[in-house]
């Protein structure tokens, strides 16, 4: 084996004490929480006057995929102005006019969830019918997906999820829990919504 060379060393030796003797002096830093690094929502709004006087005959829903932003109106008065999260990818969650075609208070879905055993525990979770086979032993048990109003016939829709504050579902429009109940009260099978990038 080869010596290192003196004067290489002594020049390694002296770069690193160059670019170490800032940090020697330097203030710690506290890492952030991950809460503050991801863009605040708005929390939801609701106008009691306009929302009393919703029915499911006058009610429409409008999304809006940039500002993750949806808005239960009765003509051009909003009831509800809620946080959504849609689709993590461009795509995900379709744009255009769509309407309500199926009300589920406790949907499941039938391709996402978990691989459970007979006692109905989690083995593996975060799970895809697509893609994913399971163990010997288990079933599949969907996603619980509450308050669902399904939009299109390959299973987007709208229920309750968890909202990080960005896009984040398989195609399906998040909603906050207790928002996600009132609108689902006031609207029917065949009421508009409207999804806009």
């Amino acid at each position: 084996m080869r010596a290192f060379p003196c004067r290489a060393f002594k020049f390694l030796v002296a770069t690193l004490a160059i670019l170490v003797a800032p940090l020697a002096h330097a203030q710690p830093t506290k890492m952030r929480k991950a809460a503050e690094l991801i863009g605040k929502q708005q929390p939801p709004q609701v106008t009691p006057r306009v929302y009393d006087r919703l029915t499911p005959d006058n009610s429409r829903i409008i999304v809006s995929l940039s500002k993750q932003r949806a808005w239960l109106m009765l003509d051009e008065e909003t009831a509800i102005d809620a946080p959504i999260s849609s689709g993590k990818a461009a795509g995900m969650t379709p744009t255009g006019k769509f309407t309500v075609l199926e009300k589920d208070p406790d949907h499941r879905s039938n391709i996402y969830g978990a691989f459970c055993d007979e006692r109905n525990r989690i083995v593996r979770e975060g799970v895809s019918t697509h893609i994913d086979s399971a163990p010997s032993g288990t079933h599949f048990v969907g996603a619980p997906m509450k308050w669902f109003m399904r939009l299109t016939e390959k299973g987007v829709g709208m229920h309750v999820g968890i909202l990080p504050g960005y896009p984040a579902s398989h195609g399906c429009v998040r909603l906050p829990a207790d928002i996600a109940k009132m609108i689902y009260d006031k609207v029917k099978i065949g009421t508009p919504v409207d999804i806009t990038q």
